[in-house]
């Protein structure tokens, strides 16, 4: 599926972060945030426009407001003015600070939504742009179901009916939890994180053929569930192929890249008899083993170079 380009409404992140309006634009139901980059304006409070983004929140904090204060309202209402005309989506002033009545005019002269915070600038910063990076990460969706397995993100994908949502069940009832079933909607949130999800609407949901549709939160309790998870692991199941080699080892790494990021992989044969769940388990654990710096796969081979060598030497 072709990615796509997200956006959050503004009203909708003055929510979550309980900021006090001092003043909304007559559009501030319709302003979308399409950028998880936030400025402090403090160039461009001397003049200094060049490469400047009006598709940021512009953040004034401490430094910035102090500064402003050495001067009287008609150098600040001056200073000022420009970034107030620039068509950004909203200035947030941080730590409760006051602010002069040059702020308030030119907000209602060029309709500025300008809100306030209690927060300091630093922690307000850091966590509108983490927030902000999940809201309006690039994102596509996956058929599979991801699952939590030990703290690791596991993403099952498959054919229908290969058996990834018995698997996942299997799972719950070992003390694992289910993020999404069926429908995977995956953020890439940094260059090197996946995060995944389920869209609202199946939110919860497993669809188990013969059975049907059934709540897991309902059926296994609220401690089954989580809304999402970073994707550490992809197992993809497939058929038991008579004849077809598979890995037995696991010297060579695979990965399986989405998004442009490379995630570690395995293909896991399904026949009856096999119990994907506990397999999942252990490649859960066994990954999270090679992320600290241990490979099973690698010590073994080193334990056999050493036998060859010391047979070799006798």
């Amino acid at each position: 599926m072709s990615e796509m380009k997200f956006s959050i409404p503004l009203s909708k992140v003055v929510d979550e972060f309980q900021f006090e309006k001092l003043y909304c634009s007559r559009d501030y139901e319709d302003i979308e945030i399409t950028s998880a980059d936030v400025n402090r304006p403090g160039l461009q409070l001397i003049g200094f426009y060049d490469y400047f983004d009006s598709n940021r929140i512009q953040i004034l904090g401490k430094v910035e407001l102090t500064y402003l204060d050495q001067f009287g309202y008609e150098e600040r209402y001056k200073m000022l003015e420009k970034l107030f005309h620039s068509d950004v989506p909203a200035i947030i002033v941080t730590r409760g600070m006051q602010i002069g009545p040059e702020m308030f005019d030119l907000a209602e002269k060029y309709d500025m939504t300008l809100v306030r915070t209690e927060e300091s600038t630093s922690n307000l910063m850091s966590a509108l742009i983490s927030y902000l990076n999940v809201q309006i990460a690039p994102r596509i969706t996956r058929h599979g179901v991801l699952v939590e397995v030990y703290g690791e993100g596991i993403l099952i994908m498959g054919e229908s009916g290969v058996g990834k949502s018995e698997a996942a069940i299997e799972l719950l009832k070992r003390g694992h939890r289910l993020v999404a079933d069926d429908a995977v909607e995956i953020k890439r949130v940094s260059n090197r994180t996946l995060v995944g999800s389920s869209p609202e609407i199946i939110r919860h949901f497993v669809e188990l053929r013969g059975i049907g549709v059934i709540d897991v939160k309902e059926i296994f309790g609220i401690g089954a569930v989580k809304d999402t998870e970073s994707i550490d692991l992809i197992i993809h199941l497939e058929p038991w192929e008579e004849g077809k080699q598979y890995d037995r080892l696991g010297m060579v790494d695979e990965y399986t890249n989405i998004m442009g990021i490379n995630i570690p992989s395995m293909t896991v044969p399904v026949k009856i008899g096999r119990n994907i769940a506990v397999i999942i388990e252990v490649a859960s654990m066994n990954n999270r083993q090679k992320r600290m710096g241990y490979n099973a796969a690698i010590e073994l081979n080193n334990r056999l170079m050493r036998r060859m060598q010391e047979e070799t030497e006798f």
